[in-house]
This record gives structure tokens, sequence and C-alpha cells, in this order.
């Protein structure tokens, strides 16, 4: 009797849609990350505010993604997707047409809710695997996530550097992405839930409930391991999100400097994960990576907590400050702007060259921490129970991101740039000295 290899093999085209719009979805959304601080600081926001604003959109997506995901198991993954995709467009749009403080936050607002959609594509991947394929599936949309913010990014650089520093351009630009993610979902992308062959697949993204949290932070094992992947993401999430206001006041970078950095990370991460992180599984063990991750993000985190005050040798302070107020109808006072720049009596390489070896340790920790945590997880929980785990993991990463800049944005204003990066990597120290004692 030959046994039927067809549900041990990955449907590759039948989920090739769904990766292709996470893609261009996770593309326009990486466009504006490094932009997002300067944004705010040119309508007068403080540290701690630029930290509320980026805190906006995780939390909006903490409480859209479990409601979307139930209106998707009633309607279908399809319309749901659609929906939200069409309120992604909108955010954007305002964005790009904002000219207060207001208005970014009402545009993060509309995005965060929006940006739940996700955990639908995710659902829709659950749908079109069978128990043998869902893992790898759903690692290719970790892969997806992982190449949307580099190109994100890169288009951003580009962006800036041919518009003259105009950011309406680059929140326009994610808007266009955001539309043809739409135009793929709406012409491409075939409804997957009533096909579904098991029907327990909905539940692999369950929804967050604190009597769920309690449950897996009581088993043993898995607490530790969701408290180390809450925290890891409290310091590295606050990291990348307050990443480009520390280069300005530090080391006067622009927006369009700070995303040639966001770039060259993303790719080290990209090839930690396609080309390194598997070979180091199979011969070191998750336990090993863990470890190595804890303490390569501590290090890169402190090393650029004390990053030299050298600005850039091109910085100029007055081009910095003209390209912060904008252009045209959208342009603001220099007055208005309420963020400390450096002089220009110190410029050198000094500066950016300790930054840029100190952002490889804080990518390579990053690149490795979440899915070695997360396989960690599924290798401590029940077999029937791993969905759940993961559930719980991805909403404690999710809490994690909206503390996160406000965590960071709070100590950047009160005690100065440097003070947050340096908590965040005392606090990864602190859980490597006890990571061996409890992980076996």
């Amino acid at each position: 009797m030959t046994q039927d290899t067809s549900t041990e093999k990955l449907d590759f085209k039948r989920i090739l849609p769904v990766l292709v719009i996470v893609l261009v979805d996770l593309m326009g959304l990486s466009i504006i990350i490094p932009l997002l601080p300067l944004y705010a600081a040119r309508f007068g926001a403080s540290p701690i505010v630029i930290g509320i604003l980026q805190a906006t959109y995780p939390l909006m997506q903490f409480v859209g993604a479990p409601i979307l995901g139930r209106l998707s198991d009633r309607f279908g993954r399809k319309p749901v997707l659609v929906v939200s995709q069409i309120g992604t467009l909108a955010g954007f749009i305002l964005l790009g047409f904002a000219d207060s403080l207001f208005l970014l936050f009402v545009s993060r607002i509309i995005d965060g809710l929006s940006g739940a959609n996700i955990a639908t594509a995710q659902a829709a991947i659950a749908d079109s695997t069978t128990e043998k394929t869902r893992t790898q599936g759903l690692g290719l949309i970790g892969a997806a996530f992982g190449v949307g913010f580099v190109l994100g990014p890169i288009i951003a650089f580009i962006v800036l550097a041919a518009s003259g520093q105009n950011y309406q351009a680059v929140a326009f630009t994610a808007a266009a992405f955001s539309l043809a993610s739409i135009l793929l979902t709406s012409l491409w992308f075939k409804e997957t839930y009533k096909e579904a062959a098991d029907p327990k697949a909905s539940r692999i993204r369950r929804p967050f409930s604190f009597g769920a949290l309690r449950e897996a932070l009581n088993r043993p094992g898995v607490g530790f391991f969701l408290v180390l992947m809450f925290f890891y993401q409290i310091a590295f999430g606050g990291y990348e999100q307050l990443f480009s206001l520390f280069t300005l006041t530090r080391l006067g970078m622009d927006a369009r400097d700070t995303s040639g950095l966001f770039v060259l990370a993303g790719i080290f991460i990209i090839i930690v994960q396609t080309g390194l992180i598997g070979r180091w599984s199979k011969k070191k063990g998750d336990r090993w990576l863990v470890l190595m991750g804890l303490g390569a993000l501590s290090i890169g985190l402190i090393g650029t907590a004390l990053t030299p005050a050298i600005p850039i040798p091109w910085y100029e302070k007055a081009k910095v400050l003209e390209s912060m107020a904008g252009q045209g109808e959208f342009r603001v006072s220099i007055q208005s702007i309420n963020i400390h720049l450096p002089d220009e009596t110190s410029k050198g390489w000094f500066g950016i060259i300790w930054l840029l070896i100190a952002s490889f340790p804080a990518a390579l920790g990053g690149g490795v921490l979440h899915p070695a945590v997360n396989s960690l997880i599924t290798k401590a929980s029940d077999k029937n129970e791993v969905g759940g785990a993961l559930g719980v993991s991805a909403a404690a990463y999710s809490a994690a991101n909206a503390i996160a800049p406000l965590f960071y944005g709070a100590l950047f204003q009160w005690f100065g740039g440097p003070v947050p990066f340096f908590a965040g990597g005392l606090i990864l120290a602190i859980l490597w000295f006890f990571a061996p004692r409890v992980v076996k």
C-alpha cells in the first residue's frame, strides 16, 4: 500500500497569491517606518509624543486582529482582506495630506485597525495547507515579511532622493502599493475558507484573551519563552521605532540617510534568516540560538547607546531643518520643530562608523531571536496546542510593540537619546543571564 504524498508537499501555487499580497502590503508599511518620527517632529512633536504615535499602530493592530479574524471566519477571507486593505489605503492617503499632528494620529489609527489584515492572510495560509505543510507555509509568510521590510526602505530611499526629501511623496508611494494589493486581492486571490479541508484550521490564530495568556504562562517552559518574547520585543521594537530619531539627534542624519541604514540592516537580517539560521539550528540547536541572539542584541543596543555624538561629514543643520519643514502647501515653520539637532563644529566619520559596527550585532540578534523563541514555544507545547501557543506569542509580541515606543520615547525625552537603547540592552543582558538556567 503506497502512502499518498500529496498532503506532504506544500502547494506553492495555491499560496503564492497570499505571499505576494503580504509582500506588497509590507512594502507599503515599511516605506514609512524610517520616516514617521521625522514626520511627527516637523509638527512640533517631542520624543514622548513620537513614541505615543509609534505605539498607535501596534495598539490598534492588537485590537483589530481578533475582530478581523472573527469576521473572516464568518464572511470569508477575501472580503475581509479587501475591506481592510481599503482602510490601509485611506490611512496612507491621509498621511500624505496630513498638515497637523492630529491627522498623523488619525492616519495611524486607521492604518493600525486595517493593518490587522496580516492575521487574515495567515488564516488563508492555514486554509490552504495541511498539518504537515502549515509550518512551512507560515514560514514563507515570515520570509515575505523580511523581503518587504528590506524593499520598503530601499524604495523610501529612492523616493526621498528623487523628490528632494518630500515626505508626502513617500506616503503616496505607500498608498500606491496599498492600491496594488487591493487589485491583487480582488483579481488574483481565490477564497480559501470554504475550501478548507481542516475545520480546525481557523483556530491557528486564536483570538487573544487574558485567560489564554494566564494558561500559557503557567505551562512549564512556555511561560518563560513568552516573557522572553515580550521583553525582547520591548527592547528591539523600541530600537526599530525610535532609531531614526536617535540618528537625527545624535548624528544629524535625515530620512534618506537613515533609510540607507535600514536597507543594510534588512539585507543582513535576510541573509541570517534565509542562509544561516537553519544551518545554526541544526548544528547548535534553538537553545544556542536564543542565548547567542540575546547576547548579540544586548551588545548591539548598548553599542548603539554609546555612539559618539559626531555628526556625519555631509551634515548641514540648515538643510536638515529645510527637509523636515517640507515643501509648498505642506511646509511648516522651522521654529515649530521641537527636536534638538547637533551643531556642525565636530563633523566626522567616527560616529557613523561606530553606529554601523553596533548595528550588525543588533540586526543579528533581532534576526534570530523571534523564530528561535517561537520554535522553542512549539516544542514546549502540547501537539494540539501549538496554534494557540503561537497565537498568545503573537499577542505578547503585539502588546510589546505598543509599549516599546512609549518606554523608549519617555526615556528619550527625560534622560536623553542614548538612555533608552542602553536600558533595552540591559534588559536583554539580564535575560541572557537567566536564560541558561531556564532553557534546557
